[in-house]
């Protein structure tokens, strides 16, 4: 059998995970989502090991994953993104002097934070790329949480570069993009060309998607036990909460809270003064589309209110477009957040 990784997300809702071949025509073998109990979790932070740690084994066991380590997914609004340029030098030396070339930019002493650069150009000895700072503490609680389910951490990777190799993928050639990707509790801007993110801002807006309406309206029962979610486990790979059923492909809730118009402006402004704010600086390249990915756009006049504001062409991306699946039938909201989780593990098998 062809070598298979797994990428993992624990957000504010659930913990998502999916498993999937490498090699020139990534396949899916399997994916799945476990809900979480109301303050378990924030986007890419643990606040309950335990009932995370649940969670992680009600996915292994439903969704039928074989493998035991994982690359994990993150991207919060604690998560620091910025532009910065440095003299260019060896990726270990780099290493080595970020924490004290920055250590003033950041929120946190350097002490208590994970640093990375992504380079992304060069001009002389000067090379300009992303900083990513975060929280260590919350990094490691994270790494323990998946050691109390039995599995491994090998890989930790930003959400949105795993966002920007997805967009690789369905760009044409040197065409410059705005990868979207609208999350519960946390959305993901990236401008990319050739899989090359020049630009990311993580933008904290709520959004009322069918898990996050589900929680508001207090839909959530007490946990089931592993023996029955792998009776009420369908082929959708979403492990259902037995309360609060959500039907459409528009986020909904019989009797629940309905989404309104002022909250769905205010992530349309977000979302197109960041698109407009890199487009409108001294030599900004051209943003020719947007694709946008996650369960967000599903949410009740989401995707009409983008498609009228934005002066530039729209298109929805789901799983099936960017992975074989195998004929696998998704739930619609599962289809568009794994995206995400499939982009964190693109890019490895080369590696």
């Amino acid at each position: 059998m062809a070598k298979t990784l797994v990428g993992l997300e624990i957000t504010e809702e659930s913990v998502r995970g999916l498993e999937m071949t490498m090699g020139r025509s990534p396949s899916l073998v399997a994916v799945g989502e476990v809900p979480l109990p109301r303050e378990a979790a924030r986007d890419s932070e643990v606040l309950d090991q335990d009932a995370v740690a649940l969670a992680l084994r009600q996915l292994w066991a439903a969704s039928g994953f074989k493998g035991k380590s994982v690359t994990l997914g993150v991207g919060s609004r604690r998560i620091l993104v910025r532009e910065y340029t440095t003299q260019a030098m060896p990726p270990q030396l780099l290493k080595q002097a970020l924490p004290y070339q920055v250590q003033d930019l950041l929120p946190v002493p350097v002490s208590q934070a994970v640093l990375d650069f992504y380079p992304a150009s060069q001009i002389g000895d000067q090379v300009s790329g992303l900083l990513v700072a975060a929280v260590s503490e919350n990094i490691e609680q994270m790494i323990e949480t998946l050691g109390r389910a039995k599995v491994r951490v090998d890989r930790v990777d930003l959400v949105p570069f795993g966002l920007a190799r997805i967009a690789k993928g369905l760009a044409r050639p040197g065409e410059t993009v705005a990868m979207i990707h609208l999350g519960d509790h946390t959305s993901f801007v990236g401008v990319v060309t050739d899989g090359v993110p020049h630009f990311v801002r993580i933008i904290p807006v709520e959004i009322a998607t069918a898990a996050a309406l589900r929680v508001e309206a207090g839909a959530i029962e007490p946990e089931p036990s592993e023996e029955e979610v792998l009776e009420h486990v369908g082929a959708s790979g979403i492990i259902p909460r037995r309360a609060g059923d959500v039907t459409g492909t528009r986020a909904s809730l019989r009797g629940g809270p309905a989404p309104t118009a002022p909250a769905v402006a205010d992530l349309v402004s977000r979302l197109r003064s960041t698109v407009s704010f890199f487009q409108g600086r001294d030599g900004g390249t051209r943003i020719s589309r947007a694709l946008i990915s996650g369960a967000g756009y599903n949410a009740d006049g989401v995707a009409d209110a983008i498609e009228r504001a934005f002066d530039i062409p729209v298109a929805p991306v789901r799983l099936e477009q960017i992975l074989n699946t195998q004929g696998r039938p998704l739930a619609d909201d599962l289809a568009f957040n794994a995206v995400a989780t499939a982009g964190v593990l693109l890019g490895q098998g080369a590696k």
